[in-house]
């Protein structure tokens, strides 16, 4: 069995999507939502495989709602607008789905989340630390992303700082924001990126991260503290 929930606004969109699921026997609807901040929540608890997700939600976009969940189960999108395709294949979501669509086509998209399912250990997945490979000097060094406390800019290079060393290299700031997964990094400055899962507090324009103050900048704070809040 594969559980899912749907996350929609609209009603009717609501019920076709819960007729299809319905008529699908390996499907286990676990849960209806009108926004992403109460999906959010259930799934602060609870666990499921795959995720119907429309993009123009109240509260909280669809995208916004990608990039700050944490473990994400797959993620099917559908959605009227075909506007965030690319971005929503960014988030390696695995089908799109242009409303209005055929039982056929969702047909089609479950099967791609039950074939992956079948052909991948989801456990095993979860559980390995992802990393990255940086160059220091003349020597390579693997940093797993868990480690990462927050990145520093300065100038063309940057200093990444982990839990227990300090590394100085050859990237630059927006290196990071285009490597580091979005779902558990957020840039807080012009010059500093934090890891949202170390943040110990937060105020009105610093945080601190394992007793380290990083200032927050206007006009990074209010992006931050909506997804802080919503962790």
């Amino acid at each position: 069995m594969i559980s899912c929930i749907v996350i929609e606004d609209q009603m009717p969109a609501r019920r076709i999507l819960q007729k299809y699921i319905g008529d699908i026997h390996e499907l286990d609807l676990k849960g209806l939502f009108s926004n992403a901040l109460d999906a959010l929540e259930y799934l602060r608890n609870n666990h499921v495989d795959l995720v119907f997700l429309d993009i123009h939600l109240p509260k909280l976009s669809g995208i916004d709602f990608l990039s700050v969940l944490n473990k994400k189960p797959f993620i099917i999108i559908t959605s009227a607008f075909s506007d965030y395709a690319l971005q929503g294949y960014e988030f390696e979501v695995v089908d799109y789905l242009l409303k209005p669509f055929s039982f056929e086509r969702f047909l089609k998209a479950v099967l791609k989340v039950e074939r992956l399912m079948k052909n991948s250990s989801i456990t095993t997945k979860r559980k390995t630390p992802e990393s990255i490979l940086i160059k220091e000097g003349y020597d390579y060094v693997k940093i797993y992303f868990d480690e990462i406390t927050h990145i520093q800019a300065d100038g063309d290079y940057s200093h990444i700082f982990c839990k227990k060393k300090k590394y100085y290299v050859s990237y630059s700031l927006k290196y990071w924001k285009d490597k580091l997964p979005v779902s558990q990094f957020i840039q807080v400055h012009r010059s500093y990126i934090v890891n949202l899962q170390l943040v110990d507090k937060t105020s009105a324009n610093q945080i601190e991260i394992e007793k380290t103050k990083i200032p927050l900048g206007r006009v990074f704070k209010k992006k931050f503290q909506e997804v802080f809040s919503n962790r």
